[in-house]
């Protein structure tokens, strides 16, 4: 097994948030197993932030 990574995810716009989460969800290989995605927001006056730290390994194929 390789070692294990983390990409950060953040946004202030819901939507774009949720475009930059598919983009870096698209943009793993194939061999990339995702162990978890945590979630939070935070508010700073009106504007609320959005984040994501994505934990993924990446595994070797199977073998018979």
């Amino acid at each position: 097994m390789k070692e294990v990574r983390f990409r950060l995810v953040t946004g202030t716009d819901p939507e774009l948030f949720q475009e930059r989460l598919n983009a870096v969800v698209a943009e793993l290989p194939e061999d990339t197993l995702i162990v978890d995605v945590l979630f939070s927001t935070a508010h700073s006056g009106r504007v609320t932030e959005y984040s994501a730290l994505i934990y993924y390994k990446e595994v070797e194929p199977w073998k018979d």
